[in-house]
C-alpha cells in the first residue's frame, strides 16, 4: 500500500491544476505505483491469490482510465505513457 507521502508526491507531479486529485492522469499514476508494489509482493508470495485478484482489478481499472484518456486527450495520453514508461496497448 502506498504511503500518504508517496501518494501526495504522485498527485503533485501529475496534477492538472492546484487541487487536482481525481484527473485520469493522477489516477493512472497512482494505480501504476500500486501495481508495481503488488507485483513485487507477488514475486515473494506466489500463493497470495487475494492479492493477485486485487492486482488484476487494478490493471483493469488502469486500462479503462487509459482508454478514456486516449479518447478524450491524445496528447496528454502520449505524454503520460512516456513519463510512466507504459506500453501503448489500449
Amino acid at each position: 500500500m502506498l504511503s500518504k507521502k508517496q501518494k501526495n508526491s504522485l498527485i503533485a507531479k501529475f496534477a492538472t491544476h492546484k487541487n487536482d486529485t481525481g484527473s485520469p492522469q493522477v489516477q493512472i499514476a497512482i494505480l501504476t505505483a500500486e501495481i508495481a508494489e503488488l507485483t513485487e509482493h507477488l514475486k515473494r508470495h506466489k500463493k497470495d491469490f487475494s492479492s493477485r485478484h486485487g492486482l488484476l482489478k487494478k490493471v483493469g481499472q488502469r486500462r479503462r482510465l487509459m482508454r478514456y484518456l486516449k479518447k478524450e486527450n491524445q496528447k496528454e495520453y502520449e505524454k503520460l505513457i512516456r513519463v510512466l514508461k507504459l506500453k501503448d496497448n489500449v
